[in-house]
């Protein structure tokens, strides 16, 4: 094993303590690397400078030891004894060259953050070249991954071993040879203090580990950021020219015949399988392009009939635009197979392949994305002129590109490396022209069809100008830096891309709902007008009143489109946001600042509990949160409704009852997430919640009765928009039902306003809840003297030949009793609708004594009989003698 001393050096490139000036220790930096050796090549297998842990656990065999005689035990535990003393001395030894390797990598990294901060950027080009090299060393030395797995899986069978010995120690305490028990107990007391030991230096040694490879991270994190930012090759001059001769010899030369054909062979003997199923995969789709293309047609031939429409073709043509993009991707995946196995210039090849497939499956996606009566002319509709810009000039930038990704990867050689300056320079900036020069052109093309013009035309300078002057800084010695820039934005592009689609089909899917809404909310609307005309007419015929219209709680699709539209961009704008902030945050320190901007701390107290620090960035977020919820609260309703609702058979208002929860829920949990941002507690919240309740059930309780009511009306449907009701001696037409207090109008036209407790807690009857058919009891009164059968029968007849008169239940008459002046009659019959009563009650009145004049019936009239008795007339009085 190698010395602590080299291994750190190795691993940080000299640790020299701040003793001196900033020049003296940029010198020692400078004799550093002139006596250190140059970085080895990436194909070098990684060196960690700490090993893993061996897979070898001690364990005492004590249930031999019970069984045993007192001599063989002991032995035993003498064994035991060495092995963990043994162990225990390897785990001190690990621990102490890991607190080695932590200190002075520590002291080193605070030293050289220190210099750094003092430096600034002004630093020379040949000090960010040793920054490099020790940047390099970091990455090619770093600490085995499965350490940590390995000194867990010793303290669990050291804990192991703990309970173990521990148990053996209770049992043979019972033993009655008091010599040999002595001897046994001195060792098993010794054995268990070796083991205990040993857990506690196995504890410490796994924390100083996860604390060494945090320390590790930082420091390589720290030399990119800074390395990011400075120039790593001299500028381009009369040298360059020489260098960029000879790099074009070099790369020339290694085209010869033996090293192609080994590599083909060896490649081909090693892949056979994978190399043949891409082969037929690309002669299939080289067969049927034509094919797909005609497919691709078809699928648009229904965009925009609302009868026909379907995502499923948008989706259908996704899939065959990607496929038609595949055959280039096919080809140059099939040659990076086949040279994988030659040497280190044909494997760098290789890789230089496998990246022009990926850019060449982008491009030609776009590109698929843009044919002629394709996804983005038919289905998405975008604009013509812009399409057929970007088909023409993707063609042309994989001209260039793809032979600069293929061969690029040639300067990471070890031959290649000395001409990564020069010929690497050289294709990174004619890629940078090219995607100038494509951005050029297809923004000249969006620019004249835009009517925003004044932000495309800045759009337009920013994306021709950026691959420029990452082209002027690779010029001018930032060569490392631009080749970074231009990859993490040529990812960013692809991300922005991908988002834009995916927002376009987003609008495609509510675009194609929304039509079907439209439409099915017409034939609602004239089943809907059709219904209120024959009710209309009903109510004249009857006398009664009945709403004009009825409030239908729904949204207006208009109000559903903007909400949809307006969530969905910016469910797309934070997506696309979120994801080139993580891409960029690293390499921009000034978009770490917010996180390194305290506000103020929570938790933490005298026994140890470390406090959160809450950041700018903390803050930042929390507002965030909470306009996120503001806007999701605003436009959540619509997308709900095309989105979900309008695909589920709900009875009216059932939706309106979705999109209230789900908008309070929204805004629950938005405020729970933007205060826990803020580090406000739950146990901080729960006496304000708890006073709140206390607050609503005693000053707002009948508007909390109220809209849980109006809640559980919505669900559980005991009432309906157009029911007809009764309650508290009030009948009427439900018109309106909200969460507060629903709405019925009388048969006077009155709009009745009724909380929506009293529905629930008060008795309801309701004439149209499951069934719309009501029956109506006619009296009729015949005359004595009259055939009772023949009444009754004609009773019925007149029955049954009214058409408002229901078969089903069939009219039923019966002699219900014998009156005063008459025999009482009763005909019972049902009709389909309530309104429907009162001009039935006429027609039956008006048949009945028409039938009963016909038939020579007598319908007794009220009368009284006067009985007139005579009184005799009493004899006068005599007078009385005065």
């Amino acid at each position: 094993m190698a010395s602590v001393t080299d291994l750190m050096n190795a691993a940080t490139g000299g640790g020299q303590e701040e003793s001196a000036s900033e020049e003296s220790d940029d010198q020692k930096e400078s004799e550093e690397s002139t006596e250190e050796p140059p970085p080895e090549p990436s194909a070098n297998p990684v060196q960690p400078i700490l090993e893993a842990e061996p897979d070898q656990f001690l364990e005492s065999d004590f249930s031999t030891s019970e069984s045993g005689d007192a001599p063989q035990q002991i032995q035993i535990l003498r064994e035991s004894l060495n092995n963990r003393q043994a162990a225990l001395e390897d785990s001190r030894r690990r621990l102490a060259h890991a607190q080695t390797l932590l200190k002075r990598l520590d002291n080193e990294y605070r030293s050289f953050e220190l210099r750094l901060e003092k430096a600034g950027l002004n630093l020379t080009v040949d000090y960010a070249r040793l920054l490099r090299q020790r940047l390099d060393r970091l990455n090619s030395q770093t600490i085995a991954v499965e350490l940590t797995d390995g000194i867990s899986a010793r303290l669990s069978a050291a804990r192991e071993e703990q309970l173990r010995l521990e148990e053996y120690e209770a049992i043979s305490d019972n033993d009655a040879q008091q010599d040999s028990s002595q001897v046994r107990q001195e060792l098993i007391t010794l054995l268990h203090g070796a083991v205990t030991e040993h857990i506690d230096v196995l504890n410490e040694y796994y924390n100083t580990v996860t604390e060494l490879r945090t320390r590790f991270d930082a420091y390589q994190e720290l030399l990119q950021q800074r390395l990011f930012w400075l120039p790593s090759s001299d500028r381009v001059g009369p040298d360059t020219v020489m260098d960029l001769y000879q790099g074009s010899i070099w790369f020339i030369s290694n085209f010869h015949l033996e090293p192609v054909t080994d590599a083909l062979r060896h490649s081909f003997a090693e892949r056979t399988i994978i190399i043949l199923v891409l082969l037929a995969a690309l002669i299939f789709l080289l067969a049927r392009r034509r094919v797909l293309r005609q497919k691709l047609v078809d699928c648009g031939q229904d965009v925009g009939n609302v009868g026909r429409d379907r995502m499923a073709a948008t989706f259908t043509a996704g899939g065959v635009s990607f496929i038609l993009a595949l055959p280039g991707v096919l080809v140059l995946s099939l040659a990076a197979l086949m040279l994988k196995e030659g040497n280190s210039f044909f494997s760098a090849l290789s890789s230089g392949f496998s990246s022009a497939a990926f850019v060449t499956l982008l491009l030609e996606s776009l590109r698929s994305v843009a044919r002629r009566d394709g996804l983005g002319e038919r289905h998405f509709k975008w604009n013509g002129p812009s399409l057929a810009a970007i088909r023409r000039q993707i063609p042309i930038l994989l001209a260039v590109l793809t032979p600069v990704v293929i061969a690029l990867p040639t300067m990471d050689a070890q031959e290649g490396a000395a001409f990564d300056d020069s010929l690497g320079r050289l294709l990174f900036i004619t890629t940078s022209v090219a995607m100038a020069w494509f951005a050029w052109r297809v923004t000249r093309a969006v620019l004249h069809a835009a009517l925003d013009r004044k932000f495309l035309k800045s759009a337009q300078v920013l994306a021709v100008a950026t691959p420029l002057a990452l082209a002027v800084a690779a010029l001018g010695g930032y060569y490392y830096t631009a080749v970074q820039l231009q990859g993490l934005m040529f990812i960013s592009i692809c991300w922005v891309a991908f988002v834009i689609l995916l927002y376009y089909l987003c609008l495609r899917g509510l675009a194609v709902r929304e039509r079907r809404m439209t439409l099915k909310r017409l034939r609602e609307q004239r089943i809907a007008e059709r219904k209120m005309a024959e009710a209309r007419e009903a109510a004249e015929n009857s006398g009664e009143g009945v709403p004009v219209a009825f409030d239908m709680p729904e949204m207006d699709l208009e109000d559903i489109s903007q909400q949809s539209k307006s969530l969905i961009r910016i469910l797309a704008v934070t997506l696309a946001l979120y994801v080139l902030w993580g891409f960029w945050a690293d390499v921009i320190p000034a978009l770490q600042i917010f996180d390194n901007i305290t506000l103020w701390s929570i938790g933490g107290d005298a026994e140890g509990e470390t406090s959160v620090a809450i950041t700018l960035g903390d803050l930042m977020l929390a507002l965030l949160a909470g306009v996120g919820t503001l806007l999701a609260v605003r436009n959540l309703p619509g997308t709900l409704e095309v989105m979900v609702l309008s695909r589920v058979n709900l009875e009216p208002g059932s939706g309106y009852a979705i999109t209230t929860l789900v908008t309070y829920i929204i805004v629950f949990i938005g405020v729970i997430t933007a205060l826990a941002v803020i580090g406000v507690q739950w146990s901080e919240l729960q006496w304000l919640i708890a006073a709140l309740g206390v607050g609503l059930g005693f000053g707002l309780q009948e508007i909390v009765a109220n809209f849980v009511s109006g809640i559980i009306l919505l669900f559980e449907r005991p009432i309906r928009v157009g029911d007809t009701v009764t309650i508290g001696g009030t009948t009427g037409t439900v018109s309106r039902i909200r969460i507060r207090a629903t709405t019925l109008v009388d048969w006077d036209r009155k709009e009745q306003i009724i909380p929506n407790k009293t529905f629930v807690t008060q008795d309801l009857t309701n004439w149209t809840l499951t069934d719309p058919i009501t029956r109506v009891i006619i009296q009729v009164m015949a005359a004595y003297g009259s055939d009772v059968d023949k009444v009754r029968d004609l009773l019925q007849e007149v029955a049954e030949n009214n058409e408002r008169v229901l078969n089903d239940p069939a009219p039923a008459v019966f002699c219900v009793g014998l009156g005063e002046r008459g025999i009482n009659f009763e005909v019972r019959v049902f009709v389909q609708d309530l309104l429907d009563f009162m001009p039935l009650s006429h027609e039956l009145h008006s048949a009945v004594t028409r039938a009963f004049k016909e038939a020579e019936m007598e319908i007794p009239f009220p009368q009284q009989d006067i009985h007139i008795r005579s009184v005799p007339i009493s004899k006068p009085m005599p007078k009385s003698a005065s």
